[in-house]
């Protein structure tokens, strides 16, 4: 078979030319003004039947999602990649059905990173409901649905936008398994956040920590692996552990073996729904560092919802003001957790990737 795609520079070394995969793939990325032609050898896997004999990469203008997403050929899901801070979502346009239009195994695949198109998961555009503009659903590559996702929502904003090609400061009402999420994109492009009010009653994160601060868990004690680590537990509409360190010392979050301590966090029996975990160290009480181990996605880049946990868990432990940086992995963000309406605000890019279309 063939695949086409529509390359920008930056993006070519990125593409995989020969890699096998369950899907045909067609990728469609933002137009430049070269043409290449690349010819490669057939490739199968047993697992897959997948063969690829060519790929041409050709310039054209005017391409827009609007214009991609028009294409109803059947049998095909036509998507675009958005990544927020290296946080990357397959975005669905599912606007004419309430019923996602990739089914939670098909997401697993697609999002494999060898042989599907490559993402943290699959994020829907349904029609709102409950006097909502939109719906957001949300896949996880490993096909488990969370409430929310801080940067799919930003992702999911400017898919919005671009769909409706929008100009200039927009703002929507947006339905989610967290409630009522309020996007705004700003004049420069990054997407403002209102998440609405953290949630720190220990049975509805929910965790099975005993609360030690009115009903809530605040700096407690959990044994993870034989060590005893100092943990705040938070939900932004999904559940987060938050923690700066163990009982002896605070952490160096570029020395933690992710891999290793996150799932063993994520799958402790004191939280009953899984739970995302972000390690945190402080560099002053406005600027905090941290990495996350994501609930049904592992290691990522970037997590809005955590980033935003974690400034409430500085706050209630005293490490930081109400306006921080959170520099992640993929880059910053800025939350700010206003004491006048008690709502946390995030801030941070959403870009385009590319476009593209996959049999399933």
């Amino acid at each position: 078979m063939s695949i086409a795609a529509i390359i920008s520079p930056p993006l070519l070394r990125s593409l995989p030319a020969t890699s096998p995969s369950s899907f045909p793939l067609t990728y469609s990325l933002k137009p430049s003004s070269f043409s290449l032609q690349l010819n490669v050898s057939p490739l199968r896997n047993p697992n897959f039947q997948f063969t690829v004999s060519a790929m041409s990469v050709t310039a054209q203008e005017n391409l827009s999602p609007t214009s991609f997403l028009d294409n109803k050929e059947t049998g095909f899901l036509h998507f675009v990649k958005y990544q927020g801070l290296g946080n990357d979502f397959i975005m669905v346009n599912n606007l004419d059905s309430m019923e996602p239009k990739v089914t939670p195994e098909q997401a697993v695949k697609l999002c494999d990173r060898n042989f599907g198109i490559g993402a943290d998961g699959v994020i829907f555009a349904m029609p709102g409901c409950n006097g909502t503009d939109y719906t957001m659903r949300i896949f996880n590559s490993d096909g488990s649905e969370p409430e929310m996702c801080g940067n799919g929502v930003r992702c999911f904003a400017k898919f919005i936008s671009d769909l409706n090609n929008l100009n200039g400061r927009q703002s929507f009402t947006v339905h989610t398994g967290a409630g009522l999420i309020i996007p705004e994109i700003q004049p420069d492009g990054k997407v403002k956040v209102d998440m609405g009010e953290p949630v720190l009653k220990a049975s509805d994160i929910p965790t099975k920590i005993p609360p030690n601060k009115n009903e809530s868990v605040v700096k407690a004690q959990i044994e993870v692996d034989g060590v005893n680590w100092n943990v705040t537990c938070v939900s932004m509409g999904n559940p987060h552990c938050v923690t700066f360190g163990t009982e002896n010392q605070n952490l160096v979050v570029d020395e933690i073996n992710l891999a290793d301590i996150g799932p063993k966090f994520e799958h402790h029996t004191l939280f009953p729904a899984r739970t995302n975990t972000e390690f945190v160290q402080v560099f002053s009480r406005s600027h905090l560092k941290m990495r996350v181990w994501e609930r049904g996605a592992g290691a990522t880049l970037a997590c809005g919802t955590g980033a935003c946990a974690v400034v409430v868990a500085a706050i209630l432990e005293g490490r930081s003001e109400r306006n921080c940086t959170v520099d992640l992995p993929g880059g910053p963000l800025e939350i700010e957790w206003r004491e006048e309406d008690n709502h946390v605000y995030m801030t941070g890019p959403a870009e385009v990737v590319f476009y593209g279309s996959v049999q399933l």
